[in-house]
């Protein structure tokens, strides 16, 4: 018997694509728990079987949802990771403006990870968190694992903290972008495209006078 996410994956893109982006659209607006599958089903026009056929439940959808969105978030970040272009800071940079791009595109897909973040109820919640969490380590320990081999890096600083700190300036810095109550003074929250090139690279050139050589 055909999986039910193969079976998903079989249908025409542009019915793929609308699913995705009413079921985003519905955990987004509603957090987990008040998501309605009926109202996606609704607004898609289609049986409510259909869907479950596809996923086998809310959960599944929700998971699909989640593997997707990671898959197409960590892209763009590799191509950075495995480019030649640029130092380490230059690539902490990119990659911080990759992420607001990301975000900026998929502003629905953002506001179900800052529901995943701070909803302590959110099922599942530290088992998607320690996947993101994850991700974001080994992609950040690359970067650091080779500004550290080339030199780039202050000899004997401790590479778990550098990667925890990094973690955690550009977690907030994208938080501030979204959430305007985090903004203290930044500019980030509704900034340009120019502003947040510019905000990044200060970012960044604080990082290069405390880490750099």
């Amino acid at each position: 018997m055909e999986q039910p996410q193969k079976t998903f994956e079989n249908l025409a893109a542009e019915k793929r694509d609308r699913v995705l982006a009413e079921a985003t659209r519905e955990f987004a607006d509603h957090g987990y728990h008040q998501a309605s599958v009926n109202r996606m089903v609704e607004r898609l026009g289609i049986a409510k079987g259909s869907l479950f056929k596809y996923f086998g439940s809310k959960q599944g959808i929700f998971e699909y949802i989640f593997g997707h969105t990671v898959a197409q978030f960590k892209k763009p970040l590799k191509e950075i990771r495995d480019s030649a272009s640029g130092d380490f800071f230059d690539r902490v940079e990119m990659s911080l403006l990759a992420c607001v791009d990301f975000i900026d595109r998929h502003p629905l897909i953002y506001r179900i990870y800052l529901k995943l973040a701070f909803q302590e109820n959110f099922p599942m919640r530290e088992k998607f968190l320690a996947e993101i969490r994850q991700a974001s380590d080994k992609y950040l320990r690359a970067l650091v694992g080779h500004g550290m081999a080339s030199g780039q890096l202050r000899p004997g600083l401790d590479q778990d903290m550098i990667v925890f700190h990094l973690d955690a300036v550009m977690d907030r810095f994208l938080q501030t972008c979204a959430v305007p109550g985090l903004d203290s003074g930044t500019g980030l929250h509704g900034a340009d495209k120019a502003t947040l090139q510019t905000k990044a690279r200060a970012v960044t050139d604080i990082l290069r006078h405390g880490l750099g050589t």
